[in-house]
């Protein structure tokens, strides 16, 4: 493209706001926001179409009267109404309705210890107790639970069926994942070796999708908000969403994750698989395609590692398979992080669709011994739940913002796969949980080594910088990881940017408010990619 003045900019800019503006009456109709899914049905004249409103009883059921609208079910948040094209051409003028989403459809998302040192946490050492996540309440909202498998038995508190079953796994999805995170030890020779990141927590078994892997978004909206309703109960403090659909629209406005940010208000970690969206059918990469409730920005949105076989740091990739930022819309930064998600073994769901479909998974033991081999940010997710859950039994008053940070901050980067693709990098429990300290705050350290140091597992942080109470500077940085002669993550505010990612020389993110932009992406030479309002022309 040809370059273009910033002259030429503004002019069209104005063009651009006489265009879609000029011509609009001084109060425009009232249009209710809708999701792409929901503009696609009006656009075909649907029929059949379920559609989520919020409201209070007596405001859904004034609207179905409205409208001659049909309830199909009644949500905390709301209600789903079963509606046609034209019904939803009605309600999206009504001066009630701020923003209207289809009641879509979820699909669940397709480890060694060692490779994220939860081995070194379960054993403990002179600083740090011996941690299996004891008595906290993770809820896994997923295709349920075969409550026959001795990994799970008397690890699952309660069970809710949201299908309307009796929260057993004919899926195999759910019971899979719940072990990677609270599974215990096997019992025999064979199957010894497995074990869940955090043994010692309780799973709340919250089933929202059926024999196929799919689910309802309604569903998973009652699940999250049944979690908020009973946390104290159950003592629950994470929910584990290994599952997705495509995003249609903002994350403000995706009824589900309306759900997941009343959750975090109430104090629930939220971890998110990222989807396995990362390459075409034909091996071609692809990106923005996190999935939601990944997309939502407080949301610990997991992508997942491929590690190769290996206990070690250094031979690991980011799967192919892993969906990549940023997101739909909004274009956050995502995924947060990445943990172990390929060839994961974990308990397999007796007679299960999974079990009986792909037997040739099936690792090793019978019946309620039986373990098999699944690869998806679902497990990778599990995995990051599990530590969630080791860290919030060392200290129980983390807040979900901190504890998103002390994973993020305590993840070794992976700079040769990029933001988009690994986001803070790899998951290191074992750096968390010695992250933080006594007193639910995390440990901010004036300087710790600044030296590089090759250990087996890859790079070492050779320098972190941090302010004691994260409104003084140190060294001209709120956060400074990597090392001192070529940082790998500089956040804070130099005299350069409020966010710096790269190298000094040659920056792979630069965020801030420079000379040069309020966001830039790429190297200073050759821009990749520019965002914000530098007099600059765009080539």
């Amino acid at each position: 493209m040809a370059a273009v003045s910033c002259r030429h900019r503004m002019a069209l800019a104005a063009a651009l706001v006489v265009f879609f503006f000029g011509s609009l009456p001084a109060s425009a109709a009232h249009r209710a926001r809708l999701s792409a899914d929901l503009e696609d049905h009006l656009t075909a004249g649907s029929q059949i179409i379920d559609v989520i409103v919020h409201g209070t009883r007596a405001e859904v059921d004034a609207l179905a009267a409205r409208y001659n609208l049909r309830v199909k079910r009644y949500l905390r948040s709301g209600a789903v109404f079963r509606l046609t094209a034209g019904q939803l051409a009605a309600l999206k003028d009504d001066e009630a309705v701020d923003h209207l989403s289809a009641d879509s459809r979820f699909r669940a998302s397709e480890v060694t210890a060692e490779s994220i040192g939860a081995d070194q946490v379960w054993a403990g050492s002179e600083s740090l107790p011996a941690l299996t996540g004891a008595g906290v309440g993770v809820a896994v909202i997923d295709s349920g639970i075969d409550f026959r498998h001795n990994a799970l038995k008397k690890r699952v508190l309660t069970s809710v069926d949201f299908t309307g079953g009796d929260g057993q796994d004919l899926y195999g999805h759910g019971t899979h994942v719940a072990a990677i995170i609270a599974g215990q030890q096997g019992r025999t020779a064979d199957t010894a070796d497995y074990r869940g990141i955090a043994s010692g927590a309780f799973v709340v078994n919250l089933r929202v999708l059926g024999e196929d892997g799919s689910g309802l978004a309604s569903d998973v909206i009652e699940a999250i908000d049944w979690a908020i309703a009973h946390r104290k109960t159950y003592n629950i403090k994470v929910i584990n969403l290994s599952l997705g659909t495509p995003v249609v629209q903002p994350y403000r406005d995706d009824p589900v994750c309306e759900a997941v940010e009343r959750a975090i208000a109430a104090g629930i970690v939220v971890v998110a698989a990222a989807g396995n969206n990362g390459q075409t059918a034909d091996g071609k990469r692809i990106y923005g395609g996190i999935v939601s409730p990944g997309n939502h920005p407080r949301a610990i949105t997991v992508g997942a590692l491929d590690a190769h076989g290996t206990p070690f740091r250094s031979d690991d990739t980011v799967a192919k398979y892993s969906s990549r930022g940023p997101t739909a819309y909004d274009l956050i930064l995502k995924p947060d992080l990445v943990a172990p998600g390929s060839r994961v073994v974990s308990a397999e769901a007796q007679g299960s669709y999974l079990a009986t479909t792909y037997s040739q998974r099936h690792v090793t033991g019978t019946d309620g011994d039986a373990y098999m081999q699944l690869s998806g940010t679902s497990m990778a997710a599990g995995v990051v739940s599990g530590a969630v859950a080791l860290l919030l039994e060392h200290e129980e008053k983390l807040s979900p913002r901190d504890a998103k940070a002390v994973l993020q901050m305590t993840s070794s980067f992976m700079p040769e796969e990029g933001l988009v693709t690994s986001g803070a990098g790899s998951l290191n429990v074992l750096a968390a949980t010695g992250f933080v300290a006594p007193d639910g705050k995390a440990e901010l350290l004036e300087t710790v080594i600044a030296d590089e140091t090759v250990t087996a597992t890859g790079v070492a942080f050779t320098s972190r910088v941090f302010s004691h109470d994260h409104s003084g500077l140190v060294n001209n940085a709120s956060i400074f990881w990597g090392t001192t002669k070529a940082q790998s993550i500089f956040w804070g505010t130099s005299s350069a940017a409020s966010i710096f990612w790269g190298t000094s020389s040659a920056a792979s993110i630069f965020w801030g408010t420079s000379s040069a932009a309020s966001i830039f992406w790429g190297t200073s030479s050759a821009d990749s990619i520019f965002w914000g309002s530098a007099d600059l022309d765009w080539n």
